[in-house]
């Protein structure tokens, strides 16, 4: 897998632990968005608490990478989806644990009017399959 991370300083430096832009190369996963649901419980844990629900969300994005036969390391975009903008912080302390800063992938994040069961956060990703 080519993955390349690309800066620039005529553009405004990453406000989180993401990048600009990463250049791939190789078959492309695309990962629907994730919310908070335990899969042993069947239901969305943590109504009240978007630390804990941003932490269920990558516990499921990482079983379904895993079954793909990827990591986080393999992935070169997300989307956050946020209830309240000010949850932003608290997510992206989470996110950091996943992602290393220097090598972290594109990112977008919105605040959303309403997310599916009234979550917190929603997170999807892209990654990138290496070639066998």
């Amino acid at each position: 897998m080519t993955h390349q991370v690309i800066r620039t300083d005529k553009a405004p430096a990453p406000v989180g632990p993401y990048n600009q832009a990463i250049a791939a190369s190789g078959k492309l996963l695309f990962v629907a968005g994730q919310i908070a649901i335990d899969p042993r419980l069947g239901d969305v844990v943590y109504t009240d608490d978007v630390k804990k629900q941003t932490e269920q969300v990558f516990a499921n994005l990482e079983a379904i990478l895993t079954a793909a036969g990827v990591t986080f390391k393999n992935v070169v975009k997300t989307s956050v989806f946020l209830a309240d903008m000010n949850d932003f912080a608290d997510v992206n302390a989470v996110y950091a644990k996943y992602f290393d800063e220097a090598t972290a992938p594109a990112r977008a994040c919105v605040e959303v009017s309403r997310l599916p069961k009234d979550v917190l956060v929603e997170i999807e990703c892209i990654a990138v399959i290496p070639e066998k």
